[in-house]
């Protein structure tokens, strides 16, 4: 049965499922890599997920593989560039990653047009699809470091704003702003910075689309106000291009994105990419088998090396695990693999074009194509919600 199609935006059809490519150069090898390209694409996905500073944990051996190998399938298999659509992404600010662009410190027009530039050259092609702001160059540190984790937490935040206060004074205009994300949930209007203006992101995209290196362009873990702000620059200057998309977390486990984001969503017709369906897998019920889950499940390799995921995902949270349990049950109630009750929970909600899922095995993948065209009941979904509204948005961030 083939993956179902999404017309995301004038001549771009994209499937209702997108594959993912961060796991591709460190848990996958390039040969590992091209067969699962190869099942997906034979499943009919055509729409394909990657980002400058993949596979994860960060490091500066593997960097950009993930594009690369991407890039290396399409040319070894010869496959037409408009039978398939990738989209990519630009690393904003981070601290961290000083491989990329010395960090990078932040997400200007320079940063930006450097990145468009070096995605087009690993992926070997002469334009992406769509482009997308990986997080908002509002972003601020605060309890613990985004990536993989070099040191004090706070250490790593004094550093970043530092950086971003020197950068900063050769710049005007400059607005003062943050985002929590990436397991924060409160916004403290105290931690802020000065950070890049909107419209020169925007006039930076905007050449690279006049340019043909990029077709269209979306947000990645934004927040209603970036959304509107975005909008509200290209709405009022035409040479500004408009967002399509919005690439957030969207699971059983995190619905945050129906708070504010969905309303944003559907008046501005911007449609949503739901990452993490299965919340790194915990959604597939493996962590709590008897041996708790593989020795190679991302949880378990990576452990004590991937900031972000052990933070939003942590096992040790009880609601998290509390609901995780409640949903596993649904899904033995109703005859459904736990796979196929988080998929098509995601591909349930209105304004999602597709989800964008990651896996590393040829079975994981098996069961995500299984399950897209799974059609949830009104009995399913009132059960899914009576454990939403007990354990609310465990894996959440405010958005």
């Amino acid at each position: 049965m083939s993956v179902p199609l999404f017309n995301l935006a004038p001549n771009l059809t994209v499937s209702r499922l997108c594959l993912g490519t961060m796991t591709f150069g460190e848990q996958n090898s390039l040969p590992q890599s091209l067969r699962l390209l190869d099942q997906a694409f034979d499943a009919g996905i055509n729409f394909f997920d990657s980002a400058e500073m993949y596979p994860v944990p960060q490091r500066a051996e593997t960097q950009g593989k993930s594009e690369e190998y991407f890039g290396q399938w399409v040319r070894k298999r010869k496959i037409s560039r408009d039978r398939v659509v990738i989209a990519t992404k630009v690393a904003g600010p981070s601290g961290q990653m000083s491989w990329i662009r010395d960090g990078p410190k932040c997400l200007d027009a320079k940063n930006i047009t450097e990145a468009v530039d070096g995605s087009l050259k690993r992926l070997q092609m002469d334009h992406i699809d769509l482009y997308q702001i990986h997080w908002p160059d509002r972003f601020v540190y605060s309890s613990y470091p985004l990536f993989i984790s070099l040191g004090d937490s706070l250490g790593l935040w004094t550093c970043h704003f530092k950086t971003k206060s020197c950068h900063f004074k050769v710049l005007h205009s400059c607005v003062s702003s943050y985002v929590p994300m990436f397991g924060e949930t409160e916004y403290d209007p105290v931690r802020q910075f000065s950070s890049v203006p909107i419209e020169e992101q925007l006039d930076a995209l905007g050449r690279a689309v006049d340019a043909g290196k990029i077709r269209y362009i979306g947000l990645s873990n934004e927040t209603p106000y970036g959304v509107m702000k975005f909008l509200h620059f290209a709405e009022n200057n035409v040479r500004y291009p408009k967002i399509i998309s919005v690439q957030n977390s969207y699971s059983l486990l995190c619905r945050t994105f129906d708070s504010g984001m969905a309303e944003c969503c559907h008046h501005e017709r911007i449609y949503l990419l739901g990452y993490s369906p299965l919340a790194m897998g915990i959604l597939s019920g493996k962590y709590f088998a008897s041996d708790g889950a593989p020795s190679d499940a991302r949880l378990n390799l990576f452990k004590g090396r991937y900031s972000e995921g052990e933070s939003r995902y942590s096992l040790a949270r009880n609601t998290l695990k509390l609901a995780t349990m409640e949903y596993l049950g649904i899904a033995e109630k109703y005859g459904l693999h736990p796979v196929s009750l988080a998929i098509a929970f995601v591909l349930n909600h209105p304004l999602v074009a597709s989800t964008v899922f990651g896996v590393t095995k040829s079975w994981q993948l098996e069961e995500v194509i299984s399950a897209c065209n799974v059609e949830l009941t009104s009995e399913i979904i009132a059960d899914i919600n009576k454990v939403h509204a007990k354990f609310p948005n465990p894996c959440s961030e405010i958005r």
